[in-house]
């Protein structure tokens, strides 16, 4: 399986950016989610969301960003909105059920101030 991301790149504080994650598979039954992950530092989960559409979030992310999913499109994304120069990370999507787990290639978000 192989979940390519797209929609990073350099941002100004403040401003918006819609990170998008397509499958080469099925996602239809699996949790979907988007880390990040800062050098030196533990990846961390920002959000997630169920088969069913349930979303959950991150303390850092609540309020100011989206998950979403697409099944249809084997797709999901993060829309980020008031980012902050503390967002600046590699983002990672993630698919998992079960015993299975798979992780896209990582992308770049930087937020100057």
């Amino acid at each position: 399986v192989q979940l390519q991301a797209s929609g990073a790149g350099l941002v100004q504080a403040g401003d918006s950016l819609r990170l998008s994650c397509t499958a080469s598979r099925n996602t239809n039954a699996f949790f979907m989610a988007w880390y990040r992950q800062v050098p030196g530092q533990q990846r961390q989960m920002v959000a997630s969301i169920s088969p069913g559409g349930h979303a959950n979030y991150a303390d850092s992310a609540k309020g100011r960003f989206t998950i979403s999913r697409d099944n249809a499109r084997n797709s999901v994304y993060l829309e980020m909105n008031s980012l902050k120069p503390e967002d600046t990370a590699v983002y990672y999507c993630n698919m998992g059920r079960g015993s299975m787990m798979y992780w896209g290639q990582g992308t770049l978000v930087t937020v100057s101030s």
